[in-house]
């Protein structure tokens, strides 16, 4: 998702994007160590995703 659709979003469905962005980075991680991920260059993009929404959150507060 780009910054200008996620600066569109509310308080908590950032909150709730950035839950379902970690969850889903802890299972590529496992699969990573167990073998069974494929496509490794998406955990790279998961986790600007999450850094990205992060940044927006902080940006909303102040």
């Amino acid at each position: 998702m780009k910054a200008k659709e996620l600066r569109n979003l509310s308080n908590k469905e950032l909150d709730s994007k950035l839950g379902e962005l970690v969850e889903s980075h802890f299972n590529m991680r496992f699969q990573q160590k167990i073998g069974q991920l494929e496509n490794t260059s998406r955990l790279k993009q998961i986790r600007r995703e999450i850094a990205r929404v992060k940044t927006i959150q902080q940006e909303k507060k102040n």
